[in-house]
C-alpha cells in the first residue's frame, strides 16, 4: 500500500489543518465540506483562504495551497474516488459520521483507507453496518491541533483493522507527514486527551483549593515543571474553552468518571468568551495590553508578572533536579505543584493499562501532544517513587498495581540499553522511534572522540562522525571552530566517510556567533585579535565547502547568523521542515561576516548566469534585500524559495529522523565525492553601488530606516558590489576580504556596540 493522494472531509480548523499539512508534504488533497450559499463550495474555499492567512500558518509555504482541490459533500464526494487515504473530521457526533461512512462505502476505491479524526468517540461505534472490507481498512487517526506544529498522531485501530493498514498509515504519518505515532487503545479520549483533560480539571480544582490566580497557575504549570509556555490557561484559550467543555463533558459521559469543570468555566462559554477565536477567554487582549480573568468575579485585570521567591533556586536547574526539589520545597505554591503532579500521576498509573499498550506510549503521547519535556512516568522517576508512594498515601489514594510492580523506578538504564516496566512487572527494551538516532544513547555506547566546552565529536557509526554543538543556544565560538578543524583532520586521516553537523537541542540548531566573546574583544580594544577571529570564522566556514569528503549540515528550528552560514557552505543540507533560517546580523548592527554576504552574492549571481538576457543586478538586489531586511524563513520550504536552500538540499518532515537522514546523505555522497571548484563572478562595482545607494536614500527619506541603518546598508551594498570601482572579476576570497573589512568597520561604531549590548542584555534588537 502507498498513500499518494489524500481526501479530507470537514474543513474546520482540524480538517483544514490536516489538508494543509498533507499539501505541505507535497501531496494532492481533496478538501470537502457541506454545501454553502451562494457558492456551494464556499465553506471549503473559505477554510482554505483562512488557512493561508492564519498565524501560526498551517501551510509551510503558501504555494502548496494549489495542491488542494475544494468542493462540497453533496456534489463532489466522487472526487474522493481516487484518494488512497480519506480522513473524516466532521462534527463530533456518532450518527453523522456513520451516515458519511455509508456514503463512502460505495465510492472509495479498493484498498483505500478511511480514518476518523474524532478526539474521543470510540472507533468501534462508527463502523456499525459497514462491510468487512471497509472495517479492515478503517481506523482512528487523532491529530492534535494545529496538526503542523504538534508532533503527536494517535492511531486507534479497531479489532477489525488489518495490520497492514496500521503499518501503512504509520509509515506514511512518520515519514511523509513528520508525525510521532503512538498506538492507542479504542477507549474514550484515547491516551493524551484522556490524561490531558483530567490534568486540566485537576488544575482548575486545585487552583480553587489553593486560592491561586490564573497568572500564578500558568507560571507554575509551564516551563517551570517542563511543560509548554502556554501552560494551562493559555492552552485552553488556544484550543477553545467551548471545545474544552465539550470534550470534558463527553469524556465524563462515556467513562462515568467525574470530569466536571467549575461553574465559572461554564459561565464563560455561556457568555461567548471562548478563547482566542472570540478575542477573550481566560485572557483578553486590549490593544497591546494583556488582561487576565479573575475567575471569582469573571472580570478582567492587567496581567501580573508573578514570581515565587521561595522557588527562585529552581529556575536554572535542569528539569529532573527541579522536580526532585519540588518534593521538599516549602510554601503553598510548591504544595500546589506537588498535589497536581501526584494526583495526575496516580490517575495516569491507574488508567494506563486501559489506554495504552505500555508506559512508553503514555510518555510519548504527553511529550508529543502537549509539548511536555518529560512524560508523567519520567516525571515520577525524577521525583522518586518512594516520594510518590508516600504522597499518594498522605492524600488517601490507593497505590496502583503498576506502581507496586515498579519497585525503584519505571525506567532502567542498563548497559544493554534503556528498559521500561511492563504491565507484567518485568522490564523490557524500549522500542526505538523508527529512523531515529538517539544521540545520548549513541554517545553513551560509542563514547565521545573529542569534546570541549562548545562542541563534541561523536561516532554515528558506518564511518560517519557528528560535530555536535553544545554551547548555550548552540552559539559558534572558538571552541566549535577548533573542534571542526580537528574533526576534518580526523576524518581525512582516519578513513571516515564524512561528517554531519547537527545536534539534539529541541529548538535551536544555532543562534549564530558568540557575541559575548566579540564584546570582550571590543572592550579590550583587541582589534587585531578580532580581525583574526573573523578571518578564522570565514575560513572555517569555507572549509565546509573545500573539504575533500562530504559535510552535511542538519539545521532545524532557529538557524541564524553563523548557523545559517554553516548551512550555506555545506556539501548538502538536510533540513527539518520547521526551519527558521536567516542572516539576521543587521539586528545587532553588523553584516554577515562569516561568508554569508559572499555566499548569497555568488549563489544568486551564478543562478542568473544560465540566462543570457538576465540582468546580473537582480542577483545583487536579491542578496541585498535578504540581508538588510534580516529575512528569516518560516519553514524549510520557504528557506528554499528564499535561496537559503538549494534544489539539491533535502527536507526531513520528521525531526526524529533528521540526523539519520543526514547520515544517509553523507553515505550516499561519499563514494565519488569531489569538492566543488573555486568560483569567480563578475562584480558590478559602482553601477550596482549607485542603484543600491538610491534605494537606501529613498528608505531614509521615507523614515523607514535610521541613520545608523543607512551606514549598515551602505556597507552591505559596498561588499555586494565588489567595491565602488569599475566592474571586475572577483574570487570568493576577494568578497570575503571586503566582508571582513566591513564587519570590523561596523563593529567599531558606537551604535553597533550599543545594539550588541542591548541584545545580550534583553534578547531583543535595538533600533538606534
Amino acid at each position: 500500500m502507498r498513500i499518494t493522494k489524500v481526501g479530507v472531509i470537514g474543513a474546520g480548523a482540524m480538517g483544514s489543518g490536516i489538508a494543509a499539512l498533507a499539501a505541505s508534504a507535497g501531496l494532492p488533497v481533496v478538501l470537502l465540506d457541506i454545501p454553502g450559499a451562494p457558492d456551494r463550495n464556499g465553506v471549503a474555499k473559505g477554510a482554505l483562504q483562512r488557512a493561508l492567512k492564519a498565524r501560526p500558518a498551517p501551510f509551510m509555504e503558501p504555494s502548496r495551497a494549489s495542491l488542494v482541490t475544494t468542493g462540497n459533500t453533496e456534489d463532489h464526494l466522487d472526487l474522493l474516488a481516487d484518494c488512497d487515504w480519506i480522513v473524516e473530521a466532521i462534527i463530533e457526533q456518532v450518527e453523522p459520521k456513520r451516515a458519511l461512512f455509508a456514503r463512502l462505502e460505495g465510492i472509495r476505491m479498493a484498498g483505500a483507507i478511511v480514518a476518523s479524526n474524532t478526539s474521543g468517540i470510540p472507533m468501534r461505534l462508527l463502523t456499525e453496518g459497514r462491510s468487512d472490507d471497509f472495517k479492515r481498512h478503517f481506523l482512528g487517526t487523532h491529530f492534535f491541533n494545529p496538526p503542523r506544529y504538534l508532533h503527536l498522531l494517535e492511531l486507534i485501530p479497531t479489532d477489525d483493522t488489518a495490520e497492514e493498514v496500521v503499518a501503512t498509515v504509520r509509515q506514511f504519518a512518520e515519514r511523509i507527514l513528520g508525525k510521532g505515532v503512538v498506538i492507542a487503545k479504542d477507549v474514550p479520549g484515547f491516551i493524551a486527551n484522556r490524561l490531558g483533560i483530567f490534568g486540566m480539571v485537576r488544575t482548575l480544582r486545585l487552583m480553587e483549593e489553593f486560592d491561586l490566580t490564573i497568572d500564578e497557575v500558568d507560571a507554575l504549570t509551564g516551563p517551570l515543571i517542563g511543560r509548554a509556555k502556554s501552560a494551562t490557561f493559555r492552552t485552553g484559550d488556544i484550543s477553545g474553552i467551548d471545545v474544552l467543555s465539550h470534550v470534558a463533558a463527553g469524556t465524563g459521559a462515556t467513562t462515568g468518571e467525574d470530569f466536571t469543570l467549575p461553574d465559572w468555566v461554564g459561565a464563560l462559554v455561556a457568555s461567548g468568551r471562548l478563547g482566542d477565536k472570540t478575542g477573550s477567554g481566560f485572557y483578553k487582549k486590549e490593544k497591546k495590553e494583556i488582561l487576565t480573568l479573575d475567575w471569582k468575579t469573571l472580570d478582567y485585570r492587567p496581567q501580573q508578572k508573578v514570581s515565587f521567591p521561595e522557588l527562585a533556586f529552581l529556575e536554572k536547574a535542569p528539569l529532573h533536579q527541579r522536580l526532585r526539589a519540588f518534593t521538599t520545597a516549602g510554601g503553598k505554591h510548591a504544595e500546589f505543584v506537588r498535589s497536581l503532579l501526584l494526583t495526575v500521576g496516580h490517575y495516569t498509573i491507574d488508567k494506563t493499562p486501559q489506554l495504552a499498550h505500555d508506559i512508553v506510549s503514555v510518555d510519548r503521547a504527553m511529550e508529543w501532544g502537549y509539548a511536555w519535556e518529560m512524560g508523567p512516568y519520567r516525571q515520577m522517576d525524577a521525583m522518586g517513587l518512594d516520594f510518590v508512594r508516600a504522597g499518594l498515601s498522605q492524600r488517601g489514594l490507593a497505590e496502583p498495581v503498576l506502581l507496586r510492580k515498579a519497585q525503584e523506578s519505571f525506567y532502567r538504564d542498563l548497559s544493554s540499553g534503556p528498559r521500561h516496566l511492563t504491565f507484567a512487572g518485568d522490564y523490557a527494551p524500549i522500542e526505538g522511534i523508527p529512523g531515529h538516532i538517539d544521540l545520548p544513547l549513541v554517545t553513551l555506547r560509542n563514547g565521545t572522540l573529542e569534546q570541549n566546552e562548545g562542541a563534541a565529536l561523536v561516532d554515528l557509526g558506518d564511518g560517519v562522525l557528528l560535530l555536535e554543538f553544545r554551547a548555550k543556544m548552540n552559539t559558534l565560538g572558538a571552541p566549535v571552530l577548533q573542534l571542526l578543524e580537528s574533526a576534518e583532520r580526523t576524518i581525512a586521516t582516519g578513513g571516515y566517510a564524512g561528517l554531519v553537523v547537527g545536534n539534539a537541542d529541541p529548538r535551536t540548531f544555532s543562534a549564530g556567533a558568540d557575541l559575548g566573546a566579540v564584546v570582550q574583544g571590543v572592550t579590550a580594544g583587541e582589534w587585531k585579535m578580532l580581525e583574526a577571529a573573523v578571518h578564522t570564522f570565514q575560513q572555517s566556514v569555507m572549509s565546509l565547502r573545500r573539504s575533500p569528503f562530504p559535510i552535511v549540515v542538519a539545521p532545524f528550528g532557529l538557524a541564524l547568523g553563523g548557523g545559517c552560514e554553516f548551512s550555506l557552505h555545506a556539501a548538502r543540507v538536510q533540513a527539518h521542515a520547521e526551519l527558521y533560517m536567516g542572516l539576521v546580523e543587521v539586528g545587532v548592527g553588523l553584516l554577515p561576516g562569516g561568508g554569508g554576504t559572499k555566499e548569497l552574492l555568488f549563489r544568486f549571481t551564478k543562478e542568473l548566469e544560465r540566462y543570457e538576457e538576465a540582468d546580473p543586478f537582480e542577483g545583487v538586489k536579491r542578496a541585498f534585500k535578504l540581508i538588510t531586511m534580516a529575512t528569516t524563513s518560516t519553514s524549510a520550504l520557504e528557506a528554499r524559495a528564499l535561496g537559503f536552500l538549494r534544489e539539491g538540499d533535502r527536507i526531513s518532515m520528521n525531526r526524529d529522523r533528521l540526523l539519520a537522514d543526514a547520515k544517509a546523505r553523507v553515505l550516499d555522497l561519499a563514494p565519488d565525492y569531489v569538492a566543488p571548484a573555486p568560483m569567480t563572478i563578475r562584480a558590478l562595482g559602482s553601477e550596482a553601488m549607485g542603484n543600491l545607494q538610491y534605494g537606501i536614500w529613498a528608505m531614509r527619506e521615507a523614515g523607514y530606516i535610521t541613520p545608523h541603518e543607512v551606514t549598515i546598508a551602505t556597507r552591505v551594498a559596498y561588499v555586494l558590489s565588489g567595491g565602488d570601482g569599475p566592474p571586475r572579476d572577483v574570487t570568493e576570497q576577494d568578497i570575503l576580504d571586503l566582508e571582513r573589512e566591513a564587519f570590523l568597520s561596523l563593529l567599531g561604531t558606537r551604535e553597533t556596540q550599543e545594539r550588541i549590548m542591548h541584545t545580550l542584555k534583553t534578547g531583543k534588537p535595538l533600533r538606534n
